[in-house]
């Protein structure tokens, strides 16, 4: 299975590449709800309805039966509109068939990344169970399928490329920058318009389109509303808007809407209860619902709640966890929180290493033993990836001589650093560069885009290291593109001055 840690190029860039690719892998069960599934399916005093709600436990189950009843339905063209619908269409032996095809999986080892998606949208499901179900009991079914498989185009993204969701979530959601660009310079189309094709793919409920489909085309509609309900205060006012504009009214009351405000209320919370996104989602199902603010906020707090006691599990967030803070924290991304230090025991790692490079005369046989040595003490200091690069004056470029947490065609890099004022300076003497929040976009412009893609993030250490006098090799560094522990900024200073002195007693081996 191809990862983020594959080469930018592996990375689809078309939605006809994405659809492709995601399509086509098959989601992890946890091992648990996988057994207790099998179990059922050989067990002949179980319902349908029975191993339906077993399945419920799995988000990735729900989506693999339904999708395979949709896609592979044998020229039935209706999508199954339950889990036991498609139960039915498939029959037991296909369902039998299809778990086994499914990776079972202990829970842990499941993607951080991926059991976060599908927490957040069981979170979804018991919102849109606590906010609608009563008023919409008819329809409950399409809600509780149409709530839980809204951000399903997205579980797939989190398994193969974790790294790419979680820098969309530091980016836009924590530092506010334009979804828009921050989507085309990552994944080289709009996530919404990857989700909608997906959902058409595999046949998702219609709710889940028509979702996805407001989202892109009916924006000046949602705007509408959604200044409506800004007078939460007044709900006269509110209901004398909405009946002066009927075909509005009309377009925000349909049911289909539900699984979009359940979805937004959940995805939303994710980053704070009070933050901008969320008070909105609020105040447009206050406004759905025909309900006091405060009182819609009081039962989606009570729902988040209920989720929590149900869904929570170790080392992902539920947003229920923040109604215990105060009422304007905010949980912190870990792209913004330094990385932790070295442990006691890397640090002695690293300690030994550089003691190897101090050593006299040199205990290295050549270069590339040198190197080697060199790279694995920055990794112990706590950086999590490097490039060692030598210098080579005769074509002007620099050849990348050892790499740690980049993909393995960064070996085979020449990079030129004449039109790099910011090599230039590097390679005219030894010298530190501390690239941050604050002065990476003006440095980042002034890299060799081969280099530079290398290292995702705003944080990058980058010095250059002198022998006899002549600079002759750059090293460039990180801890995951987040700020850095000062521990390994301190360490790195230090390994620096290690090689530089192993270089300089390596060059006298033979005097």
């Amino acid at each position: 299975m191809q990862s983020d840690k594959a080469s930018p190029l592996l990375v689809p860039q078309t939605l006809d590449a994405w659809v492709k690719q995601l399509d086509s892998l098959a989601l992890p069960v946890p091992a648990v709800a996988h057994a207790k599934v099998n179990a059922a399916l050989n067990d002949s005093r179980r319902s349908l309805r029975e191993i339906a709600d077993l399945m419920q436990d799995s988000p990735a189950l729900v989506l693999s039966v339904l999708r395979e009843a949709n896609v592979h339905s044998g020229g039935l063209t209706e999508p199954a509109e339950s889990l036991e619908v498609a139960l039915n269409r498939l029959g037991l032996a296909r369902t039998g068939t299809l778990l086994a095809r499914l990776p079972s999986v202990e829970l842990q080892q499941i993607p951080v990344a991926l059991r976060q998606l599908q927490l957040i949208s069981q979170h979804a499901t018991q919102q849109a169970y606590g906010l609608f179900a009563n008023q919409l009991a008819r329809l409950w079914q399409d809600i509780h399928l149409g709530s839980l498989l809204f951000l399903a185009p997205l579980w797939p993204m989190a398994l193969a490329y974790p790294k790419l969701l979680e820098e969309w979530e530091l980016r836009v959601i924590h530092k506010g920058e334009c979804a828009k660009t921050v989507e085309k310079a990552l994944f080289g189309v709009r996530l919404v318009q990857l989700c909608q094709a997906l959902a058409e793919r595999w046949q998702l409920p219609i709710w889940v389109t028509q979702g996805y489909h407001l989202l892109m085309r009916e924006q000046r509609s949602l705007v509408k509303v959604l200044r409506i309900a800004h007078e939460s205060d007044d709900p006269l006012k509110q209901q004398q808007a909405l009946d002066a504009d009927l075909p509005l009214r009309r377009w925000f009351n349909q049911p289909a809407n539900t699984i979009l405000l359940a979805n937004g209320l959940a995805l939303s919370a994710q980053q704070a209860w009070d933050s901008p996104h969320n008070l909105r989602w609020q105040l447009l199902t206050s406004l759905y619902l025909q309900q006091p603010f405060d009182d819609l906020q009081q039962q989606v707090h009570q729902n988040a709640a209920a989720s929590a006691r149900q869904h929570a599990a170790p080392g992902v967030w539920h947003p229920a966890e923040a109604l215990l803070w105060p009422w304007d924290t905010r949980r912190v991304h870990k792209g913004l929180l330094p990385a932790p230090p070295p442990s006691a025991e890397a640090l002695q790692v690293w300690r030994k290493h550089c003691g190897d490079l101090l050593k006299e005369p040199s205990a290295f046989t050549n270069a590339m033993h040198l190197t080697t040595t060199a790279r694995d003490a920055l990794i112990a200091s706590g950086m999590q990836r490097a490039v060692l690069l030598m210098i080579d004056r005769k074509t002007d470029t620099l050849r990348v001589h050892q790499i740690a947490g980049v993909d393995k065609s960064a070996a085979a890099l020449l990079i030129p650093y004449k039109d790099s004022t910011v090599l230039q300076r590097l390679l005219a003497q030894a010298t530190q560069l501390r690239l941050n929040a604050s002065n990476n976009a003006q440095f980042s412009a002034l890299l060799p885009p081969q280099l530079r893609n290398l290292f995702s993030g705003e944080n990058l250490l980058i010095r250059s290291l002198a022998s006899n006098g002549r600079v002759i090799m750059v090293i460039v560094a990180d801890q995951g593109g987040g700020p850095f522990s000062e521990v390994t900024v301190q360490a790195f200073g230090k390994t620096g001055q290690c090689i530089e002195k192993a270089l300089t007693t390596f060059s006298h081996r033979n005097g």
